[in-house]
């Protein structure tokens, strides 16, 4: 993650207490992926976007593959596809939300045309 724009990883912890202080990236993208609902599906772009910075959408996969406390599975690639690491866990997860999945891509074309990654950060009903 050290290319992100911005990119603080932020000092370590003194006594080796509970690790690394997240950094202001870690952080926001935590704060978007964590305030996602049920059932709702959002791209690594725009997770990036909403997060502050835009076009940093594999900083954004790669640090979800190592968060298992957000819900991870909500986000998938700009196309549709599934990207986790378990791809067939992460389908599971988004039809146990009501969200159709087939060969490992969003099924539903809607919820597919708005997944384009939004370089503003806003979210698709809020774009002009």
């Amino acid at each position: 993650m050290g290319s992100v724009p911005g990119h603080d990883p932020g000092p370590s912890r003194a006594g080796g207490g509970g690790g690394p202080v997240p950094s202001r990236f870690q952080e926001a993208v935590a704060a978007v992926v964590g305030a996602l609902g049920r059932g709702e599906v959002v791209s690594y772009g725009e997770v990036a976007a909403r997060a502050g910075h835009p076009g940093a959408a594999r900083a954004v996969g790669r640090l979800l593959a190592g968060r298992g406390d957000l819900p991870w599975w909500r986000v998938v690639r700009a196309d549709g596809r599934l990207a986790a690491r378990d791809p067939q866990r992460q389908a599971e997860l988004l039809r146990a939300e009501g969200i159709a999945v087939h060969s490992a891509r969003i099924a539903d074309p809607v919820l597919r045309r708005r997944l384009a990654p939004d370089l503003t950060g806003a979210p698709p009903q809020e774009r002009p």
